[in-house]
């Protein structure tokens, strides 16, 4: 099929966030940074069985909800981190929407319209942290459908102000990382700590951690250096000896992580004297927000350094547990409520099953997949009921959202 020609109109996004169109032969295509009601001529067609994947050739004419993206690196250098900043905020609202509720009816079989998606506070500068890729001396993330390759990023807009602070710093000093740096992860902590944690692939010990942290020092700009070389711990080489390494997961948009779980404790009503679960529980703040309203807790989390730190801020009192959560849900008590926040993979079906015999009267389920999400709940059919489904903006300008869903006991 010849693409000289080849037109499409484009009609909605799709998970993953390209465009979708329909070629002549009744195939769907998808087409990278398209907006619905763009008219396209198409470039690169690839034709798979069922469907095709093309780019751009030429925008022909515009859909209303295009807009011109902030980043010149998104159009100019074609960067893979962002999928949707061609689109206008409300645009990506609703094509997460229509993602989202296109999941739950297609894969968790149920009757439900498209979730409203709750705005972010900003649409940009919301990153408490951003990992960039290093390669060739280049620092920054990888172009669109090019895994292999490295961006040089100036400045990525995404980042709060403190970490775009930081990442200028650190591109001033490249000289200073080590040969074998494979990524840097700049980050802000929640007690407002910068680090730049370097991960390498080599043996070599790093010894320039000391210089970086001066040099940073001498633009204004404090932070932990950390070494994290491939298969060894993290540590801190500067600026630093936390017991807590930076590598610990924390929200990336803290802001729209707390809201996500204020929802998800509301949907579970009156919690005291309730003993609750927290499955996945990552450095606690669930657990603490559990407590707050009077249950009693049972957490799980795999990192073992995020439980140690959840143990060190406290409340005392919830029982904490390092592991799988398949591994260590058996130990746990009845619960009455349970609220789990598993990765974008969903949980296990050891987990699922151990859920659909809980007893417990109602589960939050928090999920940054909307398709994992969807299979759990049509495993968890036959014993609860969605009763409610949120949906919130955290990440701006890419393909993905966080969904809370209510299930309650049938």
């Amino acid at each position: 099929m010849s693409t000289a020609s080849l037109e499409v109109e484009v009609r909605a996004i799709a998970a993953g966030g390209d465009g979708v169109a329909t070629l002549e032969d009744g195939r769907t295509v998808f087409i990278p940074r398209t907006a619905p009601g763009d008219r396209v001529r198409l470039r690169t067609l690839r034709l798979h069985k069922r469907f095709a994947r093309a780019e751009i050739g030429e925008i022909l004419s515009h859909g209303a909800d295009r807009v011109t993206p902030p980043c010149p690196h998104y159009v100019r250098d074609r960067c893979g981190s962002c999928q949707l900043m061609h689109l206008s905020p409300e645009a990506q609202r609703a094509a997460k929407g229509r993602i989202a509720g296109d999941a739950l009816r297609r894969i968790g079989h149920l009757d439900i319209a498209d979730p409203v998606v709750i705005a972010s506070p900003t649409p940009l500068g919301y990153r408490a942290k951003v990992t960039f890729a290093v390669a060739g001396g280049r620092m920054g993330y990888h172009p669109l459908g090019k895994p292999d390759a490295v961006l040089d990023i100036r400045d990525c807009l995404l980042a709060e102000p403190a970490v775009r602070r930081l990442h200028q710093a650190v591109r001033t000093a490249m000289a200073l990382l080590p040969v074998d740096a494979t990524r840097v992860v700049f980050r802000r902590d929640r007690h407002d700590g910068l680090h730049v944690v370097v991960r390498t692939d080599g043996k070599d010990a790093w010894t320039k951690g000391k210089a970086l942290f001066e040099r940073l020092g001498r633009s204004g700009v404090q932070a932990t250096i950390w070494w994290h070389p491939e298969g060894g711990a993290p540590r801190a080489v500067a600026g630093g000896s936390q017991p807590w390494p930076a590598t610990v997961f924390e929200q990336v948009h803290p802001a729209m992580g707390r809201m996500v779980r204020e929802a998800a404790l509301r949907t579970l009503g009156s919690l005291t004297g309730e003993h609750a679960w927290d499955l996945y529980a990552g450095i606690g703040e669930t657990t603490v927000a559990l407590v707050a309203r009077g249950a009693t807790v049972e957490s799980v989390e795999l990192d073992r350094r995020a439980v140690e730190q959840a143990e060190r801020e406290g409340p005392d009192g919830p029982k904490r547990r390092a592991g799988l959560v398949e591994e260590r849900i058996d130990e746990m008590q009845p619960p009455a409520v349970i609220v789990t926040n598993p990765p974008r993979s969903g949980m296990e079906p050891a987990v699922v099953d151990v859920l659909a015999r809980s007893g417990a009267r109602r589960i939050a389920y928090i999920s940054c997949d909307a398709a994992t999400l969807a299979r759990d709940i049509a495993r968890l059919h036959a014993s609860y009921a969605v009763t409610s489904v949120q949906a919130f903006d955290q990440f701006p300008q890419t393909a993905h959202l966080e969904c809370v869903a209510l299930l309650e006991r049938r």
